[in-house]
């Protein structure tokens, strides 16, 4: 028998199980029942859907879609850094290169510091571990961008920990973190990729270390676009619909604003 038969029988069949289930279960139960129907009942059926070009066990582009144009996951975190450009400010702190620093910073910027973990990178500022930081002086950043990294690092506490001692009193933390993501294989066979996130754990291990008030922590993504990231497609390739949805259920990126407080009790800066 051929998947479209096969469907269209099992389609016939849903009926006749809804009406026994109707005579079987007591009315609260049944009520119960038909409320979660109508939620997750079937719109194509069993064997109906169209894979195209997705239809394959390899990606269409193991570079997070950068030889096709803008990953997924930078277009959400470049629109956040965007949103908060203003907290790009005074002595800055990135990690790996400045570009975001330039970017969203600009003349707000009076320094700018580079972070790696090692010393082969030719434009960082501090060579130090996040984890043992005694390398990097305290209540000295305005602001921290910290893009994908926490990912890599296994000692996660840690790192947010030294985050908080480096900030100064008001500065401003913002880091992306991944939620549904591929394995970055580069990254992986040098220092290792140990975590994915949800809203829910990155909440919680900022709140152990920042107060809960100056902790801002949002979600982005849907079905399609996580869809499309793991494949490795770009942004450019969806619609400004698709990008734009929030599913609570697909945490493709996390995004974090956390403010380290003033002196005294008093608030950092407005969330």
């Amino acid at each position: 028998m051929g998947k479209g038969k096969a469907a269209a029988n099992q389609q016939k069949k849903l009926p006749v199980l809804r009406s026994a289930l109707k005579a079987l279960l007591p009315a609260f139960l049944r009520n119960q029942w038909q409320a979660k129907w109508r939620r997750f009942k079937l719109e194509i059926p069993v064997g109906g859907v169209n894979f195209g070009d997705l239809r394959r066990s390899a990606p269409v582009c193991r570079v997070f879609g950068l030889d096709r144009g803008t990953p997924v996951d930078r277009h959400y975190i470049e629109q956040f850094l965007s949103n908060h450009a203003t907290d790009v400010r005074g002595r800055v702190l990135e990690v790996g290169d400045d570009f975001y620093t330039k970017k969203y910073g600009g003349r707000r910027v009076t320094r700018s510091d580079i972070l790696h973990v090692t010393g082969d990178n030719p434009k960082a500022t501090i060579v130090a571990d996040l984890t043992r930081s005694d390398d990097i002086p305290a209540n000295a950043f305005d602001c921290v961008i910290l893009t994908q990294t926490l990912q890599f690092i296994y000692d996660v506490k840690a790192a947010i920990r030294t985050l908080y001692r480096i900030l100064k009193p008001g500065g401003v933390l913002l880091a992306t973190v991944p939620g549904i993501s591929q394995i970055s294989r580069y990254d992986m066979d040098r220092w290792g990729e140990y975590w994915r996130f949800t809203t829910l754990s990155v909440r919680r291990l900022l709140t152990e270390v920042f107060p809960p008030e100056n902790v801002k922590v949002n979600a982005h993504g849907n079905v399609t676009a996580a869809v499309a990231f793991l494949h490795g497609l770009a942004a450019e390739e969806l619609s400004a619909a698709e990008l734009a949805f929030n599913d609570p259920d697909y945490e493709l990126l996390i995004t974090v604003r956390a403010v380290k407080p003033l002196p005294n009790s008093e608030k950092g800066a407005g969330q």
